[in-house]
């Protein structure tokens, strides 16, 4: 359940390795502006491990090899990703859309895949104390699809993870983030990533002819930034990244402006008989580092590696699907304790703030000490227990 990339990944995995699946994505399109749209060195590697490498990168695409950040209008390297063990030493900066259709082209390949778009998950059936399929809503009407194992793949909103009843446990996040487009000069030069000065912080992302820009804001006071006025809100933005003043003119209504409201959770177990979740279903990010989604896929690519052999034999048990939560908590534990140490000590208004000269001498030793700038390239572009591909295409070629 769920065509993000996740379940996407997942779908061809597994087609390829001779189960049929079915893949069903509530819209009818993958268009959905301020999706993650990075690619990290671990996922490249997936792609690689798959032949897929290469045509992907022929795509419209951004490579970032370096991060830096602007604290107080000066700039500081803070990663260096040339030193990662992985065979592509850069992160990839492509419309998620493009990314997912690339994978669906891919996929339809193979005869098993079959992808259900604008059909809508509803329910789960349960025969027997095991979920046995799916009722879901298409465009003909209502369906049921009865199957061997149903994954929840559809994000931190979960149905499918709020049909199970499973313990979902919430960590607080002090922050939650603006999503807007600032249309831009493509003859600028490279900007930074990260964007501070006192206790305001902005991502900005190149896109070519525009930035895609996240802009931090403590949680729940997205109201009364709309009452101080549009244009408080665009002379903030140019005051932190001042490369943005003339385009983040264009910002005409807070339509153009999109709430993401930040949260951590995950599951205490992340299955019941005959239903998995994995990706932000099982364990949602925040967005630092922007890693939800190459956790997303590593989470497929160890959950195709563990269960396609069973998948195929038509039989999957409970402690089959305990491996792949054995095989991916940690990752995630990890990932989310260094995203709430950050939140705590860095990307937090208040903290912040009072804590300019640690923000600023942190800063200053990544940047004159490279060997530092290896430790977040490493959290960040491989992330703990990164996953090949391990199973090969059915029927052996």
């Amino acid at each position: 359940m769920g065509g993000g990339p996740a379940g996407i990944m997942l779908g061809l995995l597994l087609a390829r390795a001779g189960v049929d699946v079915v893949v069903l994505e509530k819209h009818p399109d993958f268009f959905r502006d301020f999706r993650g749209d990075t690619i990290h060195p671990s996922t490249l590697d997936v792609m690689g491990q798959l032949d897929l490498l290469e045509p992907l990168l022929r795509l419209p695409h951004q490579e970032m090899t370096t991060v830096s950040a602007t604290f107080h209008g000066k700039q500081y390297r803070i990663s260096d990703f040339s030193h990662l063990p992985t065979e592509s030493k850069f992160i990839a900066f492509m419309p998620q859309w493009d990314f997912l259709n690339f994978l669906v082209r891919h996929a339809n390949q193979y005869p098993t895949f079959h992808l259900r778009m604008n059909t809508e998950f509803t329910d789960l059936i349960e025969e027997g104390g095991r979920v046995t399929g799916v009722r879901a809503r298409s465009p003909q009407g209502p369906i049921e699809i009865r199957s061997v194992l149903v994954v929840g793949a559809d994000g931190r909103h979960s149905r499918v993870r709020d049909r199970t009843g499973l313990t979902v446990h919430q960590s607080g996040v002090p922050i939650d983030v603006l999503w807007l487009r600032i249309p831009k000069n493509p003859s600028l030069p490279p900007q930074s990533l990260g964007y501070l000065d006192r206790d305001k912080f902005m991502v900005l992302i190149d896109r070519g002819d525009y930035f895609q820009c996240g802009y931090l804001i403590p949680k729940g006071s997205f109201a009364e930034l709309q009452e101080r006025g549009l244009a408080a809100f665009r002379a903030s933005i140019a005051a932190l990244a001042p490369a943005t003043a003339q385009g983040v003119e264009q910002l005409r209504s807070w339509d153009d402006v999109s709430l993401l409201t930040v949260l951590i959770d995950r599951l205490d177990r992340w299955s019941r008989p005959g239903v998995l979740c994995i990706g932000d279903a099982a364990h949602a990010m925040s967005p630092v580092g922007g890693v939800g989604i190459n956790l997303a896929i590593q989470d497929a690519v160890a959950t195709a590696n563990l269960l396609a052999e069973k998948l195929r034999t038509g039989r999957v048990t409970a402690a089959d699907l305990d491996l792949v939560q054995e095989r991916r908590e940690y990752p995630a534990r990890a990932i989310q304790r260094m995203q709430a140490f950050v939140h705590r000590h860095l990307l937090n208004a208040e903290v912040t703030a009072g804590r300019s000269v640690l923000v600023r001498c942190v800063l200053v030793l990544v940047h004159w000490i490279p060997a530092l700038g290896r430790i977040p390239a490493r959290f960040i572009g491989v992330g703990p227990r990164p996953e090949r591909v391990e199973i090969a295409e059915w029927p052996p070629q």
